[in-house]
């Protein structure tokens, strides 16, 4: 099983670029996503996540919310976070990871990036620049 997440890249202030996150031989819709980050010099830390289909509901972080919306697309089986209005400050390299309780990932979101290694699915990061 393996997730891939992709779009990131050098982005001026006030631009917008849409992360995806792909998953391989497991069905992502049955799983929580989450969407992490972690800054220069910075912990990691949770940005949003989505609860499995089922649920459906969502939730992102005070520094994030207004700007940035996560989505799915269950037919191609990809989560979505598309960010918009990007700072300097979301400069980050930016991780999504799966897992199939959504207890655990609202967990590893709002209290403990550190639980981020504990989650069922863990994908490789993707650099986001935001700079003028």
């Amino acid at each position: 099983v393996q997730l891939q997440a992709s779009g990131g890249g050098l982005v001026q202030p006030g631009g917008s670029l849409r992360l995806s996150c792909a998953a391989s031989r497991f069905f992502l819709p049955d799983y929580a996503i989450g969407w992490f980050r972690q800054g220069p010099g910075k912990e990691r830390g949770g940005v949003s996540w989505i609860a499995s289909s089922s649920d459906g509901s969502t939730y992102y972080a005070d520094s994030v919310k207004g700007r940035f919306t996560i989505s799915r697309d269950n037919a191609k089986n990809t989560v979505y976070l598309q960010m918009n209005s990007l700072k300097p400050e979301d400069t980050a390299v930016y991780y999504c990871a799966a897992d199939g309780s959504d207890d655990e990932m609202r967990s590893a979101i709002m209290n403990g990036a550190h639980l981020f290694n504990t989650l069922d699915v863990r994908g490789q990061g993707t650099l986001v620049t935001v700079s003028s």
